[in-house]
């Protein structure tokens, strides 16, 4: 901690919750591999907490290939045995089916890109939230996105997962008002 202004949950001892907040949260990114990153670790946090997951994010990265896209939609049940056996990472067999589906969804969408950036234009939305706790949980737009995904196969992709998702890659800019980090 320090006397930098941060959104109250990045303002930590947890230096991984505190990188994050300061250098990934919000922040606009339009890098293929690292949004099916995302889409994959916010998936598996489901249940979870996040700081859970940061700690085992480079765990996930030498697990599912750097999170190629192609290599991970070619998985088949040996490389799923594999990652049911690597406790570094979560070890849920419908949270591990999911990446390997979604890397295949990707795959047929061409571009995750374009599919997230599509929604808002290329331009993140940036809300002004004076409290965290006025910040919502999913929004209609994550509703909308969430509804997409699924119609296309994607699986943890619910309203929730979504919207802390677009918050994550910056398409939803919700660092709070005096917030350091806040990108506009």
């Amino acid at each position: 901690m320090s006397d930098i202004i941060r959104c109250p949950w990045g303002d930590t001892d947890d230096r991984l919750m505190r990188e994050y907040h300061d250098k990934q949260w919000g922040k606009p990114c339009f890098d293929e591999r690292e949004l099916f990153e995302m889409l994959i670790l916010e998936g598996a946090q489901a249940g979870l907490s996040w700081s859970c997951i940061l700690n085992k994010r480079e765990n996930y990265r030498e697990a599912f290939d750097n999170f190629n896209v192609d290599k991970v939609a070619a998985y088949g049940e040996a490389k799923i045995a594999e990652l049911m056996e690597n406790s570094g990472i979560v070890r849920n067999r419908l949270k591990i089916n999911a990446a390997i589906g979604n890397a295949r969804a990707v795959s047929r969408l061409g571009s995750l890109r374009d599919f997230i950036w599509g929604y808002v234009d290329g331009q993140p939305i940036v809300n002004h939230w004076k409290a965290h706790g006025e910040m919502p949980a999913t929004s209609p737009l994550s509703d909308r996105i969430s509804k997409d995904m699924k119609k296309l196969g994607f699986k943890f992709v619910g309203s929730v997962i979504i919207y802390s998702y677009l918050q994550a890659v910056g398409a939803v800019n919700d660092h709070m008002e005096g917030c350091a980090f806040k990108y506009a």
